[in-house]
């Protein structure tokens, strides 16, 4: 035995378990959560010996300072067939503590957690809010539903929009504090999945900031026909130009709206693949290094088969791996698509720049209020204008969210 393995063998009398950063380790339970097999840190972290672990339920190992309310979350999540990633407090059999990141993923007949050790910001921050959460547990009595409810309440006001997402935030945050923990070079599948990520949620407020372009200029062709119907008989050129402009604006900004914007059009899945993609990435990171970690292991692990471990975490490490690039198929396939609808609206926007110089070019042969109706048209350059630099940031973050490695 090495120095390295008589130090983490040696446990203190009271505080953390010996857990190191460069660890991983695993456990595969059933359907019920009874544990079916794990690797050798997972024993030698929880202290336990192999005929108390393997066959116990899970819950052995659940410390008294989780809140209850993270629990029916997880439970909730992976009986419906989905991962899930959380921060854990477990107990060992002498009573020291350990905290993990955890990635639990449901498969054929049960589920397998496989766990880093955490040590980001995000970390401290959610060690804070269990706290604040236990307290209500324990002093207010309210139910592990309502403990659930009030901590997807946190993630929400902390900027995310569900857990699924503050989990891929939180996967990648330690995943990139262990590898500067551990003098690591940054992983840069992770890094370009992050970037992608921010240039989505750029591409989601430039799309904002479009539709109110387009919903302020929906008021100038108004007030056009309003002065030119005061100094040219009804139906006049100007008159006619301006309700042309206003019912071709108002088309192309509908248009925008209905095709790119909305739960079901090409921002909101962009954003969702590649975030969902980021989440899948990191939990087929530790998934490798789960299945490194097990072929490095030479102990006795009791009755676990490891080979049959070993192919289970293979099976899972191919699935998810699947999934990933699946994932940013669907990533390359929208971005194309958004690059392809900015490409449509500029043809249409030739087509309201020419009714406005029209505008422009009649309003110059009427009387003295001309001046004031070459204002207006003005105004209509300059939202054009706008909307149009716009276009080219967006269809720009489209190409860079199909290559991001190009940046």
């Amino acid at each position: 035995m090495s120095f390295v393995d008589r130090r983490i063998e040696t446990r203190p009398s009271s505080g953390a378990a010996p857990f190191e950063l460069n660890e991983v380790f695993f456990s595969r339970t059933d359907e019920r959560g009874v544990i079916q097999a794990s690797n050798y840190v997972f024993r030698r972290v929880s202290h336990f010996e192999w005929n108390e672990i393997i066959g116990a339920p899970h819950k052995v190992v659940r410390h008294p300072d989780m809140p209850k309310g993270v629990f029916q979350l997880m439970w909730d999540t992976i009986k419906g067939g989905d991962t899930i990633g959380a921060y854990v407090k477990n107990k060992s059999k002498d009573g020291l503590y350990y905290w993990v990141f955890a990635a639990v993923i449901p498969f054929e007949g049960g589920y397998l957690s496989a766990r880093i050790k955490p040590s980001s910001e995000m970390f401290t921050k959610i060690q804070s809010m269990y706290a604040e959460l236990l307290k209500l547990e324990q002093n207010e009595g309210i139910s592990p539903l309502e403990s659930k409810e009030i901590l997807l309440t946190w993630i929400r006001e902390h900027g995310f929009e569900d857990y699924a997402q503050f989990a891929t935030h939180a996967m990648s945050e330690e995943l990139i504090s262990r590898d500067n923990g551990l003098g690591k070079k940054p992983d840069q599948t992770i890094t370009d999945l992050r970037k992608m990520l921010k240039n989505s949620d750029t591409l989601l407020e430039e799309t904002r900031g479009l539709i109110k372009d387009f919903e302020a200029m929906h008021t100038i062709p108004h007030n056009l026909r309003v002065i030119a119907s005061r100094i040219e008989p009804s139906g006049g050129p100007v008159t006619v130009l301006s309700q042309n402009y206003g019912a071709m604006s108002r088309e192309m900004s509908d248009w925008f709206e209905r095709n790119v914007m909305g739960e079901n059009t090409n921002f909101a899945a962009i954003k969702t693949s590649i975030d969902q993609s980021l989440f899948v990435t990191g939990m087929t990171r530790i998934l490798k290094e789960c299945g490194t970690q097990l072929q490095s292991e030479r102990r006795d692990l009791g009755d676990v088969d490891m080979e049959t471990e070993r192919n289970i975490l293979q099976s899972l490490i191919d699935k998810q791996s699947e999934r990933a690039a699946k994932g940013m198929e669907n990533v390359d396939t929208e971005a194309q698509r958004i690059i392809n609808a900015c490409q449509v609206m500029h043809r249409h926007f030739l087509g309201l720049s020419s009714t406005r110089v029209l505008c422009k070019i009649e309003s110059a042969r009427l009387p003295s209020s001309g001046e004031t109706l070459s204002d207006i048209i003005d105004q209509l350059g300059a939202f054009q204008e706008r909307i149009s630099q716009r276009l080219e940031h967006i269809a720009q973050l489209g190409e860079e969210i199909r290559s991001p490695e190009g940046e």
